[in-house]
């Protein structure tokens, strides 16, 4: 009886060196929350015990009801039938198993029938619910909608649609997209018009709208009429009702349990979330940082389960009078897929900690304001935790999508022409991975959003300190190639900025963001192998690898290989 929690020793290990004391505290003001709740824990080891149970018990369903239903769900796919979207059984069944479980509100307040648990612990559940079944976790996942509404709509709002997303009575989605507005959010022309009484109304069409069929939708819309650009946008909460048609569901290479719609609102009635103007350059990316770790649990969770299946089969699959798995090349692209996902998770959960502290900081300010308080200090670390949430989010989903791909590839490539059978799990591990890298901001969107706290050396003090710290017995040897790797780093950032070239910058952008995210990942697993030896293998492969890796995107950005890029209309003509 698998249990995605307690059979994945490195997710445990995670889990019992969080460092969430403060964000605790503070999802729990201070532990006041177990004076109306007597299931509210007390201290910080109540909480942890706490979180632990709720783990293990969704790493139960996740590897006992969710996973055996995954394949019948991907051959079953989302259907729609007279204009409404029908679920594969499996996902219904699944989504009613989670929502029996109350597990559908992980992060909202207890007030609204949530479990009020920090973002840290949600992105747990996710990577395990995505192990099981990916496109599962693209309705499960999808609580950071009620998360938006919690956190930027009035009382009247939340008290109208979040105790039901909560039960799980209503799922939601986030209806961004638009046939001329993917990646570039700036160009939505779905219209909200008010009529005589104030009253707003949405008329237009959103596309590739993940859970379109959703009871709750948050919708981007142009309020301000005249305009074209982000200022003119406002973010709209309405019910997915008779005025919303579902047009049709799109026939994907990967997710199939997963709806995707494209969506007509005829002057669907709708409520403003928070102020006009701000929809897009406030609200929605606040959403959409949330989605993007959302997205990276998801692929990790993808990954993990891919080098399950590679692992299992190199142990089974005999050649040559062998297992394969005992092949020296095979081996060792399990070592590396090993690596990898260890690397991964230590990013993850480290990147979730700084979104944990700077949200729980935001409201701890806003509490603090209304009680008429200085809020002086807790704003500078807010604005700190801000700007290292604004860089770490981008990396890691960039860093995570992109090896998700890879470990997928080899771990169909180690299961041979078997693996390009839909007979083997590892195929549709193949295909559901691919979206990870587009969905929610492309890899290549995430270089441009993380290019900018690169080049601005954000984490140097952080990396300052590291350097002094006083490593054990091997472990110093590595710090000594992470302060290599910090000199190339500098280096190719020096030799991109002298040239004064912004487009220079732009196509150089992918290698600088490798190495820094080699620098930050390399200290977190020197901390992990101080606390555990078996670390110390994976902290090693890793940097001795990111060495290797830094010195060639230096030699790529210093050989001037990009100048060409200058006549590129002349190349592709």
């Amino acid at each position: 009886m698998p249990n995605y929690f307690t059979d994945n020793p490195d997710l445990v290990f995670q889990f019992e060196h969080l460092a969430i004391e403060e964000i605790v505290a503070l999802v729990e003001q201070q532990y006041s929350e177990s004076q109306k709740y007597k299931y509210a824990p007390r201290d910080y080891q109540d909480a942890l015990d706490n979180y632990k149970k709720v783990l293990e018990i969704v790493g139960d369903i996740a590897g006992n009801f969710v996973a055996p239903r995954a394949a019948d769900v991907d051959i079953e796919e989302a259907q729609m039938e007279n204009g409404e979207v029908h679920y594969a059984q499996g996902t219904s069944e699944a989504l009613e198993r989670l929502s029996q479980a109350e597990l559908m509100g992980m992060t909202l307040p207890r007030k609204y029938g949530g479990l009020n648990f920090p973002t840290t612990i949600y992105m747990m559940a996710i990577e395990m619910i995505s192990r099981a079944d990916a496109s599962l976790m693209n309705i499960f996942g999808l609580q950071d909608i009620a998360e938006t509404i919690h956190k930027f709509g009035d009382a009247g709002q939340c008290e109208e649609f979040l105790p039901r997303l909560a039960s799980g009575e209503h799922t939601g989605a986030m209806a961004l997209t638009e046939p001329d507005a993917g990646s570039d959010l700036q160009a939505v022309k779905l219209q909200a018009v008010q009529d005589e009484s104030g009253a707003w109304h949405l008329r237009g069409v959103k596309r590739f709208i993940t859970n379109g069929n959703g009871e709750v939708l948050l919708v981007l819309a142009r309020s301000e009429p005249g305009t074209k650009d982000g200022r003119g946008l406002s973010l709209f909460a309405c019910h997915g009702d008779d005025s919303v048609k579902v047009r049709r569901i799109e026939h994907k290479l990967g997710i199939h349990g997963s709806p995707t719609c494209e969506l007509q609102f005829n002057d669907t009635p709708a409520q403003l979330i928070g102020k006009r103007k701000f929809g897009l350059i406030k609200y929605v990316m606040d959403l959409m940082n949330g989605a993007r770790l959302g997205i990276s649990a998801q692929a990790l969770g993808i990954a993990q389960a891919a080098y399950e299946e590679a692992l299992k089969y190199a142990k089974a699959r005999e050649q040559f009078g062998t297992a394969i798995y005992h092949i020296p090349a095979v081996t060792n692209m399990l070592v590396n897929m090993r690596v990898t996902l260890e690397s991964n998770r230590s990013l993850l959960y480290a990147t979730s900690q700084w979104v944990d502290l700077s949200h729980k900081l935001e409201a701890q300010i806003q509490a603090l304001k209304a009680e008429g308080k200085s809020v002086s200090e807790e704003m500078a670390r807010f604005k700190e935790a801000s700007k290292i949430t604004s860089l770490l989010t981008p990396i890691t989903k960039f860093v995570l999508t992109e090896s998700s791909n890879q470990i997928c590839y080899d771990a169909l490539q180690i299961h041979g022409g078997a693996g390009y059978m839909r007979e083997f799990s590892i195929e549709r591990l193949v295909r559901d991975a691919r979206i990870t890298n587009i969905y929610e901001g492309t890899s290549q969107m995430q270089v441009v959003a993380a290019i900018g706290g690169v080049v601005n050396d954000l984490l140097a003090e952080h990396f300052n300190e590291k350097e002094e710290q006083k490593y054990k017995g091997t472990l110093r040897k590595l710090v000594d190639h992470l302060i290599e790797i910090r000199e190339i780093f500098r280096d190719s950032l020096r030799f991109v900025v002298d040239k004064k070239d912004k487009q220079f910058q732009e196509v150089a952008a992918k290698e600088l963001v490798e190495m820094y995210s080699y620098l930050y990942v390399g200290y977190l697993l020197l901390d992990e192998a101080e606390k555990d030896e078996r670390k110390i293998f994976i902290a090693n492969r890793y940097i001795v690898a990111g060495l290797g890796n830094s010195r060639r995107n230096a030699e790529t950005i210093m050989s001037d290989q990009f100048v060409d890029l200058l006549h590129a209309d002349k190349i592709l003509a």
